[in-house]
């Protein structure tokens, strides 16, 4: 069974920096793509930065200078560093993790994040 556990999430003033973890098991971390995607009260879901399997990374505008997305293979892990944080930046963030095999998405259970002074 795959599985996603984000941690990292809570409060921070403006101009603050959180990581968030996730941690993903029950499949082969290596063979998936992952992304941070994140969700404000009242907004859709919106996809934040992605990493491939082999480790190009993209940026959602917004964010693009401020995120950084990366990842542990040996560690089955990927991070989502965040910098420079903006009260727009408030929403739940979740990872997922396509695995390439099948291109089966896998989601974690969301972190949240509020930025607020």
């Amino acid at each position: 069974q795959v599985q996603l556990v984000e941690s990292g999430g809570g409060l921070v003033q403006p101009g603050g920096s959180l990581r968030l973890s996730c941690a993903v098991s029950g499949t082969i971390f290596s063979d998936n793509a992952i992304d941070w995607r994140r969700q404000a009260p009242g907004k859709q879901r919106e996809l934040v930065a992605s990493i491939t399997s082999g480790g190009i990374t993209k940026y959602a505008a917004s964010v693009k200078g401020r995120f950084t997305i990366s990842r542990d293979n040996a560690k089955n892990t990927a991070y989502l560093q965040m910098n420079s944080l903006k009260p727009e930046d408030t929403a739940v963030y979740y990872c997922t993790a396509l695995r390439t095999s099948d291109y089966r998405r896998y989601w974690g259970q969301g972190a949240q994040v509020t930025v607020s002074s």
